[in-house]
């Protein structure tokens, strides 16, 4: 077989990532216009207006991949929708404004069947004092598909990137881990008893705090209000929607620092702790790898971290350090263990 004969290479998406794969199909588009700030590679772009920035990031939810609607209420559907774009926006210490809202929907779903996923957006809406402004709708062959842009302002110099850590930052996070993850096995394993016994009822043994935290998840609003009254602006932040493993090695790949995280500092519900043991799960490894909890990862340089330790619900759990000391966690031992990115994979 000649050379102008040989099979073209394929390589399988999988085999990238979605990180990999976003580099892949974006490496040769240049920036054309100053007033963009940031481009590709962040929680949302950035351009540059007179006396401010605006910041816009868009994500998509497709049945299947990142819901089941065979536990998946409509209305909640539509509330966690926007909330993981707001959250993107917070990501970058954003103030939310707008979202457009674009859906492919099947002829499995009725009008009534919309209005009630729409339900749950204006909810969201209405919560975050966001502006529904605009979006398309079309046909989809199967399922249904969301799509959603949300845009938001903030002051350049108060912008957070993932790549502005610096070695000796502190690391902190808005909440308690893993427990969206622990609510989605709950569900996961009552979908299956259903498929096996239809009828029975589903037993999701009082666990309301992490059914709520996958279905019904909050943008972290507050933590940003705080940040400004306290003055201070986090040297670099990320959603946490991957996971907290996965999250900070994109902190520390955009800003080519390393980090120490501390075992005994990553905070837990203690709904977490024992619905982790009943489904025999190390705790902390739901914590570090699992999705969707939707809190904020930020650093703080040493001087703002004074302050930061004085805001509601923020916990400090490790250091910012030279790329070459790698992403590692200390134990309750003291000993160091290499950390992985475990966290949701997209393909």
């Amino acid at each position: 077989m000649s050379a102008e004969q040989e099979i073209p290479k394929r390589t399988e998406i999988s085999e990238l990532g979605e990180f990999a794969l976003i580099d892949q199909l974006t490496k040769d588009f240049k920036i054309h216009h100053s007033s963009t700030l940031k481009g590709i590679g962040d929680d949302a772009a950035v351009i540059r207006q007179e006396d401010q920035c605006t910041l816009i990031t868009t994500d998509m939810m497709i049945e299947g991949i990142h819901f089941d609607l065979a536990y998946f209420p409509l209305k909640h559907l539509g509330y966690k929708s926007i909330i993981s774009n707001l959250s993107d926006i917070y990501a970058m210490n954003g103030i939310p404004e707008q979202v457009v809202v674009s859906i492919a929907v099947s002829n499995r779903f009725s009008v009534e069947a919309l209005d009630v996923l729409y339900e749950g957006m204006k909810l969201a809406c209405d919560e975050y004092k966001v502006d529904l402004v605009g979006g398309d709708t079309t046909a989809s062959l199967r399922g249904l598909v969301i799509s959603i842009t949300a845009i938001g302002k903030q002051q350049e110099q108060k912008i957070s990137y993932r790549s502005g850590a610096k070695p000796g930052d502190h690391i902190f996070v808005s909440g308690q881990l893993g427990a969206a993850y622990l609510g989605l096995q709950l569900l996961e394993r009552e979908k299956q008893v259903y498929l096996s016994t239809p009828g029975i009822q589903p037993n999701l043994e009082d666990q309301k705090y992490l059914v709520g935290k996958f279905l019904k998840p909050e943008a972290k609003k507050e933590t940003i209000y705080w940040f400004d009254k306290a003055g201070i602006v986090p040297t670099s932040m990320i959603d946490l929607s991957d996971g907290l493993s996965s999250d900070l090695m994109h902190i520390c790949k955009q800003s080519k620092v390393g980090a120490e995280l501390v075992e005994q500092l990553i905070p837990m519900h203690i709904d977490v702790k024992m619905m982790a043991l009943k489904f025999h799960m190390d705790p902390l490894t739901c914590a570090l790898n699992g999705g969707e909890d939707y809190e904020l990862l930020m650093t703080f340089s040493p001087h703002d971290s004074e302050k930061a330790r004085l805001l509601p619900e923020l916990y400090y759990i490790g250091e910012i350090k030279e790329a070459s000391f790698g992403v590692q966690l200390k134990g309750t031992s003291g000993k160091l263990h290499e950390l992985k990115a475990q966290g949701w994979k997209h393909f």
